[in-house]
């Protein structure tokens, strides 16, 4: 007697890959024109921004004579402009960056198929746009700056809700959630240019806790309260320790050989940003973790519980 096979149809697709090739294109010819245009001369205002504040720290210090209030007034005016000359160059290799993700995507689906579409899960919508939004909260209005040289880092609580989504709702939804909060974090404010990279890294993060706690340990399935509690401590434990290596060291090689910053200045950047990302970390486990187990039962009990 034969049975019937239950395995969706897959075709292949190669709409995906188009799209992704064609951004690719676009996005890296808008990133060597905007390097090339608006970065160069946000270059030449950090040099005179540089100059302009340290002649305001001498007359501080009252090392040398001038207008302190007309040199603060000046090093504003000229840090909005060069965030306003910086922006271009971000917002291109951001593209180029999310280009690649769909390419790669594009290339999985015109080798391996995809299944027919399924309905779209408003839930799980409604609530990857919620912790978004709270990734951005979390990183644009709970953060203490931390200036290194012309560049700064920052300890904040947008991570928090990075691991946390991808607790709730699995590593793609979770880390495109944390991804796309985190980098409108980043350009609403003066941290523009390390939003490319911000994407990648929360993305990655989301994965990875995604893949530990429900591809590997299944957390979505009914387990036991420690069971449940353990796991959730070592996937957020993965996710954030991946990022205490991956943020330093990727954002060293990202600024040096992408912005052109100093090596000097990178270098410290780095170990400033070990230091943070460190503290981040342990803080984005421990409470993302204790909001994930208080959510988990009341999100069951009111069936708003997503099963990635």
């Amino acid at each position: 007697m034969k049975t019937e096979n239950t395995k969706p149809e897959k075709s292949k697709s190669f709409g995906l890959l188009i799209v992704g090739a064609i951004l690719l294109i676009a996005g890296v010819i808008f990133a060597v024109y905007a390097y090339h245009s608006s970065y160069q001369d946000s270059v030449a205002l950090g040099t005179q921004l540089k100059e302009v504040k340290a002649q305001a720290s001498a007359v501080k210090e009252g090392t040398a004579s001038g207008d302190l209030e007309a040199l603060n007034a000046e090093a504003d005016r000229l840090s909005a402009e060069k965030l306003r000359q910086e922006r271009p160059y971000s917002y291109s290799l951001t593209l180029v960056f999310f280009a690649i993700l769909l390419t790669a995507k594009g290339i999985y689906n015109a080798l391996s198929g995809t299944a027919k579409a399924e309905k779209i899960d408003v839930k799980r919508l409604a609530q990857a746009g919620l912790l978004a939004a709270l990734c951005y909260i979390g990183f644009a209005f709970f953060k203490i700056d931390i200036p290194v040289g012309p560049e700064k880092t920052s300890f904040h609580f947008g991570n928090v809700f990075c691991v946390l989504a991808a607790l709730l709702l699995g590593g793609y939804w979770g880390g495109l959630a944390g991804a796309i909060g985190m980098t409108i974090g980043d350009f609403t404010t003066s941290y523009v240019t390390s939003a490319p990279k911000t994407f990648l890294l929360k993305l990655c993060i989301g994965l990875i806790v995604g893949l530990v706690s429900h591809v590997i340990f299944k957390l979505s399935h009914d387990h036991s309260a420690k069971y449940v509690t353990g796991v959730t401590i070592l996937a957020s434990a993965c996710g954030m320790g991946f990022n205490v290596i991956a943020d330093p060291l990727t954002g060293y090689f990202y600024k040096t050989y992408l912005f052109g910053i100093p090596q000097d200045i990178t270098s410290v950047l780095a170990k400033m940003s070990a230091l943070t990302t460190g503290v981040n970390a342990v803080v984005a486990v421990t409470a993302a973790s204790a909001i994930y187990l208080a959510l988990r039962p009341a999100l069951k009990k009111s069936g708003l519980f997503v099963e990635p």
